[in-house]
């Protein structure tokens, strides 16, 4: 009875150990489905602009709109495409506006003019 007991609390505490673990704040997203939505995009000494993402669930890459206002050239942005941990931001025509990587909840970057950008949710996903 006491190794039924024991057995129990080991599976219990793996159980908890792994809640949490992964997380939408903190793993890389992977499909459109966490992607899609308001993200909000900044760049130093920039106003910041809101970009909402749109996808086809389970694929990796979709459209967006930008909200105007945007820093550099990311008004123009209209396309994004994600490989594992990098967002690729792209123009109408496909051309690279700029490339962010996944890290601590949301993605940096730099523009190809080489401005460091974030992109961030805003508020709780």
């Amino acid at each position: 009875m006491r190794a039924l007991w024991v057995a129990g609390i080991a599976v219990g505490v793996t159980v908890l150990a792994t809640c949490g673990s992964v997380n939408e704040q903190t793993a890389p997203p992977q499909t459109t489905e966490i992607m899609t939505g308001r993200w909000i995009l900044a760049a130093p000494n920039a106003p910041t602009c809101g970009i909402n993402f749109d996808g086809t669930p389970g694929v990796q890459e979709g459209t967006l709109v930008s909200e105007g206002g945007c820093p550099e050239k990311f008004y123009l942005s209209r396309r994004w495409a994600l490989d594992q941990n990098t967002l690729v931001i792209k123009d109408d025509d496909g051309q690279p506006l700029g490339q962010l990587t996944f890290a601590n909840g949301r993605f940096t970057g730099t523009s190809t003019a080489g401005t460091p950008v974030n992109l961030a949710r805003e508020g709780p996903p």
